[in-house]
């Protein structure tokens, strides 16, 4: 159990990194799926949430490009394709939902959320895909 709990094995990061991008990436692809065939109203809405960013121009754009990166982005997560690439633009919208929350008011619990995932998100930015994914076929 030492072994395990201590060890610096990279089958066993890997396997971490794997879960965690499995994991996140079908929550993403349940979540995401919807907005992308939510449509105009759909996507204006969630593109109104830029303006607590500052961003107020052009929220269909915006809330479109969102909901693709929800979707689109859960797919490349648990194929481990691009895995940085779409972390760094996951974490970009899970900040923006984290300061649609703040900026709203809400409680700490649904602020929270959001700043989670943005963490996570930086964090898979830092440490890459793992070795099982796609990635891996790029870096030989």
């Amino acid at each position: 159990m030492k072994q395990v709990i201590f060890s610096n094995n990279e089958n066993l990061k890997s396997f971490g990194l794997f879960l965690i991008r499995i994991g996140l990436g079908a929550i993403f692809i349940y979540h995401g799926w919807p907005k992308v065939i939510g449509g105009v109203d759909q996507w204006h809405w969630l593109g109104l949430q830029m303006s607590h960013v500052g961003i107020t121009f052009m929220p269909a754009f915006w809330g479109l490009l969102a909901a693709l990166i929800e979707f689109l982005g859960g797919i490349c997560l648990v194929l481990g394709l691009g895995t940085r690439f779409w972390a760094f633009l996951l974490a970009c919208v899970m900040f923006v939902a984290f300061a649609m929350h703040y900026k709203t008011g809400d409680a700490w619990v649904a602020q929270s959320h959001p700043l989670s995932l943005c963490v996570v998100f930086i964090g898979l930015m830092i440490a890459g895909s793992g070795m099982f994914a796609v990635d891996r076929f790029f870096r030989e």
